[in-house]
């Protein structure tokens, strides 16, 4: 029982070589990360952790000490041993799973467990359950039962269960209970230093795989999960809002009327192909793995490749609402979620439906994933087709129908759909666990190549609906727009969630509608998926202001430049430097060009921050 110092000091130190045991853990699965690091840095890792492990041990001291106390202070009252020891095993329990949970959510996001992670497997467990498909299931569940076993084991020798009622006057009693108190909170708080303990207090490396280490998982878990549940609030308030505004405005001050018109017409069909994890790392073009994905370099021969493009997020849900609404991601939020908020969004799909388009949406999972379907009907979107559209003996992918299944059906819809139409579709097969109805093209087990076989696979059906739409009579009218739902950290397993790399992905103008004389085309200046709004719009001869964070890709007067975050941070690119910024840390973790001055970088910072302050901004406010 913890009624005296030596007995609270015993705990704290059980969780405190526990917590120890969590970061060898974590450190050694991601030994391959921190080749970057020196032994130094490693074992700073551990020093810098102390505070957050330790406030970590205290709160989960509070429920034993106050027990503890009462017992002390109540004359005649008893409690057994056991409920102490049970209490430690149930937190062991909570603090193994969190542990191999982290080691997953890590290797996928390169961010520790959060709120995010428990609020899709609340609203979407099947979806959730399909994702943790690749995951090394065996050797998890393994270290997290040696982990529990270790605890055990350390906690019978370590911590006092039993109580021993000892004689002393109540004066006394009821001073220890308050020192032990105060001490406790001493420790919550993280020592008497104006701010309370917060995870910047345990980053010290501009190598954010030390910083991620350092920082207790559990603690980090419980304050996100607090932030999230309390009243919303900006987190991003780096300037006065009318300089951020002003600033971020400027990135879109472009010349106006100037756009390059490469239609044959301005009122095309258009369907927008959103593939799920078509990183440029499997376009050779854009400097990705050979053979990956052969046709779609075909298709860039008679299309328009814009080549700078960079995912909003790391997400579908962040993706879909950057390129149907182009609204940027907002970090640590999702908007789609939100019905109040995403329904005052603007959209491609109502702004073609006011001039007469007909509109749907083709994926063959479950359009619930994320509040997706709310969104749809929210914005226009007149049929909908998911998994329950097909037949049961279709569904043969966890996720649902396969890609090739898909776009067979979407070819025969679009045969009888009224013109113009509008439709956005969405593949899935390339996502965890690479479920697919065909032998992989590439050899082997490892995720890296099951990936690269999926999106072998996802290419050679794409070309095969390509085949079958050029039979078709509206195929001459109709432009494709072909682009990623976000970036990936496979096949080639390298970058990090602040390394804009990760967020590089293709963006492909294609199909009838596109003149000669411009295909095979490439468009170098940088952009997002909230882009692809202003630069159709554009096309068709349509105002596009209420696209507020959309730029005209096609237009030269518009500016060079991309935005992208993550849960703890932003990158801002233009072709003269680009900057990730960790607002945990409060400090630039990547630098493109190192050679570029000090003010330069300052003033990307600026724009990045001004930009990711008015966007939540917006978010907060309704939008």
């Amino acid at each position: 029982m913890l009624k005296n110092l030596f007995c609270l000091v015993r705990f704290y130190l059980f969780w405190l070589i526990f917590f120890f045991i969590t970061r060898v853990t974590f450190e050694i699965y991601f030994r391959h990360k921190l080749k970057i690091a020196s032994v130094k840095e490693i074992i700073e890792s551990f020093l810098y952790a102390v505070r957050l492990d330790l406030s970590t041990a205290a709160y989960i001291a509070i429920i034993p000490l106050l027990v503890s106390i009462i017992i002390w202070l109540v004359p005649g009252a008893k409690i057994k041993a056991i409920w102490l020891r049970i209490y430690i095993w149930i937190c062991l329990v909570l603090v193994c799973f969190l542990t191999i949970l982290d080691l997953n959510i890590f290797t996928e996001w390169g961010t520790k467990v959060n709120y995010r992670v428990f609020d899709s497997i609340i609203h979407q467990f099947s979806e959730s359950l399909a994702s943790s498909g690749s995951s090394p299931i065996a050797l998890c569940i393994t270290i997290g039962v040696v982990m529990l076993c270790l605890g055990i084991f350390i906690a019978e020798k370590l911590i006092l269960y039993r109580y021993r009622p000892t004689k002393a006057s109540v004066s006394f009693k009821l001073a220890s209970s308050a020192f032990l108190i105060l001490l406790n909170l001493f420790f919550i708080r993280g020592g008497l230093q104006p701010s309370p303990i917060n995870q910047s207090m345990a980053y010290f490396s501009s190598k954010q795989i030390l910083n991620q280490s350092a920082l207790n998982t559990e603690w980090n878990l419980f304050d996100n999960i607090f932030e999230n549940l309390k009243a919303i609030h900006n987190p991003y308030l780096y300037f006065d809002p009318k300089f951020a505004d002003s600033l971020s405005r400027t990135l879109y001050a472009g010349k106006a009327d100037t756009t390059l018109h490469v239609l044959t017409t301005t009122r095309p069909n258009i369907v927008i192909f959103q593939l799920e994890s078509f990183t440029a790392d499997v376009i050779q073009s854009l400097g990705g793995d050979k053979g990956v994905c052969p046709n779609f370099e075909n298709f860039i021969k008679s299309g328009i490749l814009c080549d700078s493009i960079y995912s909003a997020g790391d997400r579908t849900d962040k993706g879909i609402v950057a390129i149907l609404s182009a609204f940027p991601s907002q970090a640590v939020r999702t908007i789609v979620t939100d019905n109040t908020k995403q329904e005052k969004l603007p959209s491609i799909s109502s702004a073609l439906k006011d001039v007469g388009y007909h509109t749907s949406f083709y994926y063959g999972g479950e359009v619930e994933y994320m509040n997706f379907k709310s969104y749809l009907l929210s914005h226009n979107i007149d049929h909908i087709t998911s998994e329950d559209s097909f037949e049961h003996r279709q569904i043969d992918t966890k996720w649902g129908v396969d890609d090739g299944a898909m776009l067979n059906a979407h070819i025969q819809y679009l045969n009888k759909e009224t013109k113009p139409f509008f439709s956005l579709v969405e593949t899935l097969t390339n996502h965890e666990p690479f479920d697919m109805p065909a032998k992989p093209h590439f050899p082997g087990d490892s995720v890296s190549n099951q990936f690269r076989s999926t999106a072998y696979y996802t290419d050679s059906v794409l070309n095969s609906y390509f085949e079958q739409a050029k039979k078709q009579a509206w195929y001459k009218n109709t432009l494709f727009i072909l682009v990623a739902d976000h970036g990936h950290r496979l096949p080639r397993n390298t970058n990090e969630s602040y390394m804009p790399a990760k967020y590089h992905i293709p963006l492909l103008l294609m199909g009838g509608a596109i003149k000669d004389q411009y295909r095979g085309m490439k468009i170098h200046k940088l952009g997002g998926q909230t882009d692809i709004a202003a630069t159709i719009l554009a096309q068709l001869n349509l105002p596009y202001a209420q696209f507020k964070w959309s730029k005209d890709l096609l237009n030269p007067g518009s500016k060079s430049f991309t935005f992208f975050d993550w849960d703890n941070g932003f990158g801002f690119i233009t072709p003269e430097q680009g900057v990730s910024f960790d607002n945990i840390g409060k400090e630039t973790i990547f630098i493109k060009n190192p050679k570029v001055s000090k003010a330069v970088n300052e003033k990307h910072l600026q724009y990045g921050k001004a930009y990711l302050q008015q966007v939540f901004a917006e978010y907060v406010g309704g939008h």
